[in-house]
């Protein structure tokens, strides 16, 4: 009976994007954080309990249980099993398209160790038979997935080279399979502020660095990174264009609200 593999010890982490997601957390959540993470991966990225949650965390105190909450609710989703007597439950939507990549990605591979298996036991059993050469190339000129003719149709800048992007599209698809209009909406947004198109990034670059993960979340962390600054003593002097402008001690700044690292950079 072939085992099936499904449970992996290596969690990737994209450190860019986690990095602008947990901006606004202290250490003491951000450390909740990766331990929800770790356990949720150990458990195949199968949902667990709150219960699990404050056990995992070895919370004591009223006050760590409030902050597990407080992790859960920002980047856990919460269900309900059918039972008679339902318990809620948390999964990590990241988590679980990662787990169910990996899973696939294996089970492709081993589909394909078969298969060249077969033909090797094939070859060896039977007379070796010159291939027919074709008389000419056969043309494809359907290069591209349909799918992603549809994503760069929506796109209201086609930056870059679209055979990158197509190649990275196939490699991340499984992501967005069934939101490629929220991916064209999220690139639109985020490139409408940009008046030089020179800054616009290619859309090759941006499937790469995975920026459709943090822009429905860009705006929020806009607004915590500003409350966190004008928390340190600098003054909001508003948003111009793509930028926020602050100012304190008689010099100015500005974060780029196009830029995940959110930068704080001097205004010139």
């Amino acid at each position: 009976m072939e085992k099936e593999i499904n449970k992996f010890h290596a969690l990737q982490l994209f450190t860019d994007t986690f990095a602008a997601e947990t901006v606004h957390l202290t250490n003491s959540q951000i450390g909740i954080y990766i331990r929800l993470l770790c356990f949720a991966w150990t458990k195949n990225a199968k949902p667990f309990t709150t219960e699990s949650a404050y056990r995992i965390c070895q919370c004591r105190t009223e006050e760590c249980e409030f902050e597990v909450d407080n992790v859960l609710k920002e980047f856990f989703k919460l269900t309900h099993t059918d039972d008679p007597n339902p318990i809620s439950i948390w999964t990590h939507k990241r988590l679980v398209q990662e787990h169910n990549y990996l899973i696939n990605k294996y089970k492709r591979r081993s589909e394909a160790g078969k298969k060249g298996g077969l033909a090797k036991r094939d070859n060896a059993t039977s007379k070796n038979v010159a291939p027919i050469p074709s008389p000419s190339p056969i043309p494809n000129n359907n290069i591209y997935d349909p799918a992603f003719e549809k994503l760069w149709s929506l796109l209201n800048k086609k930056k870059g080279s679209k055979f990158k992007a197509h190649q990275l599209f196939q490699k991340l698809w499984i992501y967005f399979e069934n939101d490629l209009e929220d991916v064209a909406r999220i690139y639109n947004n985020q490139i409408k502020g940009i008046e030089d198109d020179k800054f616009v990034p290619h859309f090759s670059t941006w499937l790469s660095q995975r920026r459709w993960e943090i822009e429905d979340n860009n705006e929020d962390a806009i607004k915590s990174i500003t409350q966190r600054l004008i928390n340190l003593g600098y003054t909001h002097n508003g948003r111009d264009k793509n930028y926020e402008k602050f100012s304190k001690d008689g010099k100015k700044y500005k974060i780029d609200i196009n830029d995940e690292k959110n930068m704080i950079i001097p205004d010139e």
